[in-house]
């Protein structure tokens, strides 16, 4: 045999067995896609779980917001109010 004819049996075998690789590699990669796929979906389904509890704590937060407001401007209007009538005060007492 001749370098001519064992050259193209040589690029054959490793044509061959660099599709055999190739075909492996895919095989693998459509396993880890179909993995990463259901890992994906589990935990959409756990984030969305949490998202009510999350929901939850918003609300809470938003009514305690909206109490304390309301209280500091209760508080406020009554400081305003003694303020204004001390001042009123003192203005008779000026004016008088």
């Amino acid at each position: 045999m001749t370098l001519t004819q064992i050259l193209p049996i040589i690029v054959y075998l490793l044509l061959i067995i660099l599709l055999v690789i190739g075909i492996i590699l895919g095989i693998k990669l459509i396993i880890t896609i179909d993995n990463v796929n259901y890992l994906v979906s589990d935990i959409t389904k756990k984030v969305k779980s949490l998202d009510n509890i999350f929901n939850i704590f918003d609300m809470f937060s938003n009514k305690i917001g909206f109490l304390t407001d309301t209280i500091a401007n209760f508080v406020k209007n009554i400081v305003n109010k003694v303020v204004s009538l001390k001042k009123r005060k003192e203005e008779d007492e000026d004016y008088e």
